[in-house]
């Protein structure tokens, strides 16, 4: 099958944060030169341990947060340097779901007035019944009552605030969402729902995700790809089904193999790794995941892997995979 064109090309991004430790200045390196293409219409899954970036590179693209190097491209455009007057009518195509719904709603704001922001920042109506009519359909499509308009978010559960987030971030009818993390603060029941709404609003909304997540059975599900981060790189990316059925790289089998089975008498070959991730202060030389390797050669200590083509549909970031 033909693939679709890119809506988010990624080109050499790097991003590090200054930290004053002990009276020292050091820079803790959050995304690594990562280079990726999201295609219009899927859902790239992107996974990977606490601290390795994920979130940071979700922000990057949208451009919450400046870059250091590298090159950001939304629909065949540069905004890498944009300043807040070119990055507005970008805004509008360009959102995210945040992860704590408790957190990202103005607790002293009642629903309706959460979704009419958008559209009077961006100025998306013709009048004051336009504006109403778009909030209406804005809720209902998440599937609350308009009734709920008129209350503040402290009356709604974990989940019904995502839900809320979730219209916020459609109200600008934007192509492009980052999910981060949006369910892991809700209950399992409840993180279903929300994942099936997603998937519900992405066919009907024609739009492509980006969706930042722990759980691999989540990621599977929605995902049209999934790509592995570690340690601020990308290390494995790929479609969804060979990489849960046929890992390559030895972090993403050791991923894998952690995810539960609903089978008890299963047996699964788990992956335990020794020791903890190395700072993202003090860079370690060679393959950055050579400590924790079951299968590393001492030319992996030495040798920093580049992601390479194993596959039409596959690329790995591992000098035993080249």
């Amino acid at each position: 099958m033909k693939q679709k064109p890119a809506l988010i090309e990624v080109k050499g991004l790097k991003k590090s944060f200054a930290q004053t430790s002990n009276s020292q200045n050091q820079l803790v390196h959050a995304v690594r030169d990562i280079s990726l293409e999201i295609y219009q219409g899927e859902t790239l899954g992107l996974v990977g341990e606490s601290g390795c970036g994920k979130s940071t590179l979700g922000r990057l693209i949208l451009r919450l947060i400046n870059t250091d190097a590298g090159q950001i491209w939304f629909s065949g455009n540069n905004i890498t340097h944009l300043n807040s007057k070119g990055l507005h009518p970008i805004r509008q195509e360009m959102q995210i779901v945040f992860q704590d719904p408790y957190s990202s709603l103005n607790p002293r704001m009642r629903v309706c007035q959460l979704l009419m922001e958008p559209l009077l920042i961006h100025k998306l109506f013709s009048s004051k019944i336009d504006k109403l009519n778009i909030v209406n359909q804005l809720i209902e499509m998440v599937g609350l009552k308009r009734e709920d308009l008129d209350k503040f978010p402290h009356e709604f559960s974990g989940g019904q605030r995502q839900r809320i987030g979730i219209a916020r971030a459609l109200a600008c009818n934007p192509k492009f969402l980052v999910c981060d993390e949006p369910v892991s603060a809700l209950d399992v029941s409840i993180q279903a729902q929300v994942i099936n709404l997603l998937m519900d609003l992405q066919d009907k909304l024609s739009l492509t995700l980006l969706f930042i997540a722990h759980d691999l059975r989540v990621v599977e599900h929605i995902s049209t790809r999934i790509a592995v981060m570690y340690l601020g790189k990308i290390i494995e990316i790929g479609d969804r089904h060979e990489i849960c059925q046929s890992p390559s790289h030895p972090y993403t089998k050791a991923l894998i193999s952690a995810i539960p089975s609903i089978n008890p008498y299963k047996k699964t070959n788990r992956v335990i790794l020794k020791g903890d991730p190395p700072s993202p202060i003090s860079l370690p030389t060679g393959c950055s995941f050579y400590g924790r390797c079951p299968e590393a050669l001492p030319k992996c200590g030495q040798t920093s892997p580049e992601l390479k083509s194993i596959s039409s549909n596959r690329q790995v970031a591992c000098l035993l995979r080249s």
